[in-house]
Formats: C-alpha cells, structure tokens, sequence
C-alpha cells in the first residue's frame, strides 16, 4: 500500500514540477511578448517587470527541484527570492500604471510610495546574501527542500502584504474609472487575475512545512491545482494587458496574442512535458539514457507547428472573425492574387515574345494609358522608346478614332488595347505596337485569331492591373483616417478624456483633398484661394500675419508643413529625403512628372504613389499643427 501511494506521491509530483516549468516557458513568453508590441506604454512595461519576477520565481524552482547538490539547491532559492522580493514592488508600480492610464495622474504620494517600495526591494536583495534574511536550508524533510524562516522573513512577509493590499485598492480604483463596457469587463478580469501571481508565487512552505510534511499526497495535489490556476490567470492577465496603448482592433490583438501563445509557451511546455515523461520513464524501466528523449523532442515540436499552421487560419475564424468574417478573408485573400509591378511586367513580357513569335516581328513594346499620358510598360526587342516618341505616339493617337482596331505609326503596328468589361469597349487602356509590321496586315486568319487572344490577355492584365491601382489609392486614403480611428479607440479605452482631447479639436473631413487641391495650385489658382483649408484655425493666424491674402496663409501653412518632414541635413536624393524631394520639386518649383521621375530614379507610376503617400504625411502634419494651435488658444 505505501509503495503504491510512493508511487502515486512521484507521478503527481512529476505532473507539479512540468507545470511549474510550464508557468515559468509562459511568463517568458508573455514578456517577450510584452517588448516586443507594446513596450512604449507603461502598463505594459509594469506588466513586463512582473512576468520577469515569475520567471525568475518559477524557473529557479525547477532547477532547485532537479538538482542534487545542496549548494546549488541553496543557490537557486536565493536566487528565487529575488524573484519574490522584488513582486511587491512591481505590483505598486504596474497597479499605479493602471490609474494614471484611467485618466488619474501619479501624484507625489503614489510616485514616492514606488519608489521607496523599490528601495526597499534592494535592501532585501542585498540581505540576501546574508544569513539573517532566511534561515538555514532543510533538505532532509517532505515535500520540497525549503528555508527556515527567521524574524526578517517575517518582517517581510508582512511588508508582502501590505504592498500588495495597497496595489489591490489601485485595481479596484482603475476598475471604478474605467469608461466603457468592454474596458470595464478587462480591468475585473485584470483585477481578478493578479491575484493569482501574488499567492502563488509566495513560498508557503516558510510556515507550512510540518503539514506539507504530514500530508504530501495532499501537498502535491493542491500544487497541481494551484499552479494550473496560475497559469490561467496569468494568461488571462496578459489577455487584459495586451490592449493597452495599441492602436489595432481588438480582433488584432486577440489573434496575435493567441497565436504568439501557441507557438511559444504551448509548444515549448507540450514539448517539455512529452520529454520529462519518456526521460522518466526511461529511468523507471533501468534505463538513465533514452535515445526517444531527443526523438519525441523534435516530433513534437514538429507536429506542434505543423497544427498551428494548418489549423490555426480555422481557429481564428472561428474565434475572432465572427460578422466580419466575409470582409476579412476577402482582404486576406488580396495578397495571394494581388499583380504586383513585377508580375505585370513578367506576364507581359511573355505575351509581347509571342506575338513576335507568332509574327516573325524583330521587336514589340507596349503602352499604357495614365494620367500623365503613354507610359512605356515593357518592351522586347533592340528598338526602345523614349520620351520623344512617347510623345509623338500621344499626339498620334490622340488624332485617330479610338473606334479603329489598328493604328500605323512610322511602320509600327499600334494595337488599341480596350477595356472590355462590361461591354465597354471605347475605353482604351494602352497600345500594343509591333515593329515594323504597319504593311503586313491583314493577316492571315490563324495569325490574326492567335493577336487577338494574345492582345485581349494583355488588356486584361492592364484592367486588372489598373482596379488594383485604384484599390491601392482607396487604401491610402484611407489608411491615416483609419489610424486616427485607432488612435482614438487606443486613448478612449481606460481614459474618460482620452476620445475627447482627440476628437473635438480634429477636423480631418476631406482634408487630404484639399491639401491636394492647395499643392496643385501652389502658385495661384481658385483651388488655392477658396480652399476649406481656411477653416483651420493655423491658417486663420496665418491671415494677420499675410494681411488677410489667404493665398500666402495657405502657402505659408504648406510650406511648413513641408519644411517640418524635412531631414536633417544637407539635402540629398537617397530614399531618406524621397517625399520631402517629391513635393519640393512637383509642388514648389513645380516641375515636370518625367523630369522629377528622372532626377529621383523613380518610374511615373511609382513616383505618383510615393506622392500619394507624401501628402498624406502632410495631412497628417498639418493635423498636428492644427491639434497643437487648437490647444494653445483653449489655455
């Protein structure tokens, strides 16, 4: 019978310290976590220095449990009061991050109450090596060696208390503030569940141990129980601290907290576990070395990922996408059939060396139509275009009918290449011209039959090509307004004045089109001197300074604007000044597209969208100097 509950006593013991292990793999990993997304904000930095400590706590407590030696046994129970030591403080510390993050600034009693706790912490840190902070070492008896404790331990754990009833009463007054519902429902779950690392992390068997020694079976089991609940709740107090200054949806946060916990603390704890068994076992069958232990190491960290990647798309629908879940793949799926300018260029490519195949032509090229006229695409072949007959090409073509199914420009064939969607076959998308082929046609039927497939491929890809575009430019549009959104979603969760600071002075309402407009017409023009830009309350002080001449008010705001995204530095062209060069010389000198493309080794199509996305930077200067002007005329 003994020898049964001896052996009962070693498989629940065995189970406790896997799972001590497995909190210790999860603080880690929550704290990368933490460093890695949103270090920038204090709660998380709080958060941060509490997963250290349960590191430090949990992880020291599994190698004291495997070692053998009674120096390094006492070794890593110093070392794990480290750990313990330094808990109360962070507790305060990361409790007075949750009420300054609900709007209640760290007044001079809160900032001196951490700081003297982390003096404190310090102090006992240094004690630590001495003999006087905790008694001498007990290995001979059940369940776990452990200290003594002396009369500083218990000075200690009093002081242990008191911090963490002071932290307490910080939680239940964040909870209070807290505005909305669903912040509200974080902060009790974050309430709740830092209670969990506080007693579980503090060494019981201090004044348990004739229990723990009478009753071991007992003693595991409710290890076993309380560091799966520990676990849990630190999981779920991760969960909570995950929001937190991050501007990302929560359907974000959720997902990339999920994910980071399976492939890192799952896998490795799974991995653990499946390795401590078959070792054990091992040396339960005579056997010290078990060549299966590397073998089940790596099959199972292998067919962790294997699931996590093969399955994980499905729990994340399943979990987290719910209403959205059509909007969501669709947006998903873009990357996978997106035409990138490499792939139109590669395509293209390929259909111009089989018309000339199918043609016997000595070279092809073709065209697309943009805002600033024909843009040469690809070309195969010796003969290159240029900008002089891309320009000659323009002025042609603008002469003819778009009605005609072939053009004969200096010998060259030119192919009009129509939209076709919808029945819409006048809007023309480009050209495809073959050299030297303007006298052969017609052609014969199987020729003519095979140019017509091949041209109605290549005005495809270029239809596509071009809806991406516009996609792409949606995109942009939208991205600043969608930052702003999760700006406000970010300051408005925990604080009452957050949305408030943020949303009254912020006036964004076709702005960025109208910060265009004014660009466009730098030099004068209606789109510059009747622009909304007047509204702002930047530009309204600007017109005292200019005598009322809204012209230079406007001018003089761009002009700063643009100044204010300009390195430091003697100016260069490398990729560090390309937006400040693009509207310098597009807008204030005003020159060419093709001359600006040229000195800034750019092609049209790229230089418009790196234009796009200069004046949203502007857009978003000019808010900030619009925020900061609104705020000095309220004081």
């Amino acid at each position: 019978m003994s020898g049964w509950i001896s052996g009962l006593i070693t498989i629940v013991k065995t189970i406790s310290q896997i799972l001590t292990a497995g909190i210790a793999i999860t603080a880690f990993s929550l704290l990368m976590y933490s460093l890695t997304f949103n270090l920038k904000d204090r709660v998380a930095r709080s958060f941060a220095w509490i997963m250290f400590c349960l590191v430090v706590v949990f992880s020291t407590e599994s190698f004291s449990s495997t070692s053998s030696s009674a120096g390094m046994i006492d070794l890593w129970i110093r070392i794990q009061w480290v750990g313990i030591i330094l808990l109360p403080a962070t507790y305060l510390n990361f409790s007075d991050a949750l009420l300054e993050t609900t709007g209640l600034p760290s007044r001079w009693r809160r900032k001196w109450a951490v700081r003297t706790s982390n003096f404190i912490s310090i102090v006992l840190i240094i004690l630590l090596a001495s003999p006087w902070f905790i008694g001498p070492l007990v290995l001979d008896q059940p369940p776990a060696p452990h200290n003594q404790p002396t009369v500083l331990t218990e000075v200690f754990t009093a002081y242990y208390i008191f911090i963490m009833v002071l932290a307490w009463i910080n939680f239940i007054r964040a909870y209070r503030r807290t505005v909305t519902k669903t912040s509200k429902r974080r902060m009790f779950y974050l309430t709740l569940s830092a209670l969990a690392p506080a007693i579980g992390s503090f060494p019981f068997l201090l004044y348990g141990s004739e229990f723990a020694a009478s009753q071991t079976l007992l003693f595991w089991l409710i290890a076993i129980i309380t560091n799966t609940l520990l676990g849990g709740f630190v999981i779920i107090m991760a969960y909570s601290v995950a929001f937190f200054g991050v501007p990302w949806p929560d359907r974000v946060v959720k997902s990339r907290l999920f994910k980071w916990l399976l492939r890192g603390s799952v896998t490795a704890s799974l991995t653990l576990a499946i390795v401590t068994i078959v070792r054990r076992g091992g040396q339960a069958f005579g056997n010290p070395y078990n060549a299966f232990v590397p073998i089940a190491m790596v099959v199972t960290v292998l067919l962790s990922e294997h699931a996590i990647t093969m399955f994980y798309p499905y729990l994340e629908k399943w979990l987290f996408v719910n209403k959205d879940e059509e909007d969501f793949l669709l947006i998903r799926s873009l990357e996978d059939r997106i035409i990138t300018r490499s792939d139109l260029k590669q395509f293209l490519e390929m259909v111009l060396a089989a018309v000339c195949d199918r043609l016997q032509a000595s070279g092809a090229y073709l065209l697309e139509i943009t805002e600033e006229g024909l843009e040469l695409v690809v070309y195969t072949g010796e003969k290159l275009i240029g900008d002089q007959q891309l320009n000659e090409i323009e002025t042609f073509t603008s002469n003819n009918s778009t009605e005609e199914e072939l053009l004969v420009w200096n010998s060259d064939a030119l192919i009009p290449l129509k939209n076709g969607l919808n029945g819409n076959t006048h809007n023309v998308l480009g050209y495809l011209g073959v050299n030297g082929f303007g006298g052969d046609f017609p052609l014969e039927p199987d020729e003519a039959e095979a140019l017509k497939i091949l041209t109605y491929r290549a005005a495809i890809v270029l239809r596509d090509r071009a809806t991406q575009e516009q996609i792409f430019q949606t995109l942009e549009r939208l991205n600043p307004q969608e930052e702003l959104i999760q700006q406000l979603r970010a300051a408005g969760r925990y604080d009452r004045t957050g949305v408030l600071q943020v949303e009254t002075s912020l006036k964004r309402n076709e702005l960025t089109h109208a910060i265009k407009d004014a660009l466009t017409h730098y030099w004068g023009g209606p789109k510059l001197t009747e622009n909304p830009l007047l509204k702002l309350e930047i530009v309204k002080q600007a017109l005292s300074e200019y005598e009322h001449n809204p012209a230079n008010a406007i001018r003089s705001v761009l002009k700063a604007s643009i100044e204010q995204i300009r390195p430091v530095g003697e100016r260069k062209f490398t990729s560090e000044w390309l937006l400040y060069n693009i509207l310098d010389l597009k807008f204030l000198e005003g020159k060419k597209v093709r001359e600006i493309a040229l000195k800034l080794a750019l092609s049209e199509a790229d230089l418009y969208r790196k234009q796009r996305v200069a004046i949203e930077v502007i857009t978003d200067t000019i808010v900030q100097m619009e925020l900061k002007t609104a705020s000095l005329k309220e004081v």
